[in-house]
């Protein structure tokens, strides 16, 4: 009785509702303690920067998981459209190798759309497929070994914090991310998404066309692996076939500890910015105690399982309201009837 009321409570409600924002605040206080100066300015910016490229595969990652979809090939497409943007240097020169290295991913994630779409394979299956495809492709263009570019110091400026404190690929993911929280709580198009992610068949009855949104989720996804691969190439001087080769499973894992369901139909750009900011306190402060890797791979699964298990929690309170003004008139509800019991008491 006492752990249903417990469960049913304003204040449990809330922490289960926020608790992107709960398990954010509770991170970036553990890790302040064992970080000396970790809210310095340099020190944050070194953990924002750290995380940019990830950002930048989880803001696709959103779009494509928010249409109740799931893109494997990410960390592959990266790979390739940094070698893209390093190789053709000589050829085409820098900017242009660039940006047709961003071009290599539109095109990979328009040949995720298609088998989606088009094929009707499966999203796992489909773009499992394709990573192995794509990760081949870089090794056989580069024959397994890294290639560098013409010019060291052309990437400098991505990395380089601006004012001293942000660098340039920070202020573009941050920049894409608020494009992408307006897009997606402004526009009808982004409403129109989490439709076709909770129910394709009734977002279609509805006249929405919901297999344009799911190849445009694709090449989304595919232009941002791109443009992140772009940028860490260029930034390195690099092009390897080993870049991002398991960046995908933790950039997933940022997104649905932000809140966004692999189910579809349920996320946010917010809640992704938090998944990421959790994971990259959670790693400085681990990595500042020297705890290996793969205790921070249980802890991270950890988190994740919990939010999922909350997550399930919050769904199935279908009709309570979980808002933050519905929560604050429960306590004071709750709050007036202890006060009022206390006085009754007091009389009797």
């Amino acid at each position: 009785m006492k752990s249903s009321r417990l469960t049913n409570s304003a204040v449990f409600l809330g922490l289960v509702r926020y608790r992107v924002i709960v398990i954010l605040v509770a991170t970036l206080a553990l890790s302040a303690s064992f970080v000396p100066g970790f809210f310095e300015g340099r020190t944050l910016s070194l953990g924002i920067d750290r995380v940019a490229t990830m950002g930048l595969l989880a803001i696709g990652l959103t779009v494509v998981l928010i249409a109740g979809q799931l893109d494997l090939s990410g960390g592959a497409i990266l790979a390739l459209s940094g070698i893209a943007a390093i190789g053709l240097q000589p050829a085409l020169g820098q900017i242009s190798a660039a940006i047709v290295g961003v071009i290599v991913g539109v095109l990979a994630g328009a040949i995720n759309g298609a088998l989606v779409v088009v094929l009707k394979i499966n999203s796992l299956v489909a773009t499992l497929a394709s990573m192995l495809f794509f990760r081949a492709l870089c090794h056989l263009i580069t024959e397994s070994r890294p290639i560098s570019g013409v010019d060291p110091f052309f990437g400098i400026p991505l990395t380089q914090p601006l004012a001293g404190t942000v660098s340039m690929r920070v202020v573009l993911f941050l920049a894409l991310i608020v494009l992408l929280h307006v897009w997606l709580t402004r526009a009808v198009s982004g409403r129109n998404l989490f439709a076709v992610g909770s129910n394709p068949a009734s977002a279609a009855a509805s006249g929405v066309r919901a297999n344009l949104y799911l190849f445009g989720a694709f090449v989304f996804a595919g232009t941002m692996a791109g443009i992140a691969g772009v940028t860490f190439s260029v930034a390195s001087n690099t092009g390897s076939p080993m870049f991002g080769d398991t960046i995908v499973l933790t950039a997933i894992a940022a997104v649905v500890i932000g809140g966004t369901r692999l189910e579809g139909g349920v996320g946010s750009a917010l809640g992704t910015l938090g998944g990421l900011l959790t994971l990259a306190a959670l790693t400085t402060a681990m990595e500042y105690q020297s705890i290996p890797a793969y205790v921070q791979d249980i802890v991270t699964g950890a988190i994740l399982i919990l939010l999922i298990l909350l997550d399930r929690f919050t769904s199935s309170k279908h009709g309570v309201d979980l808002s933050l003004t519905a929560l604050a008139r429960r306590l004071r509800a709750r709050s007036g009837s202890t006060h009022q019991e206390e006085k009754e008491r007091t009389i009797t």
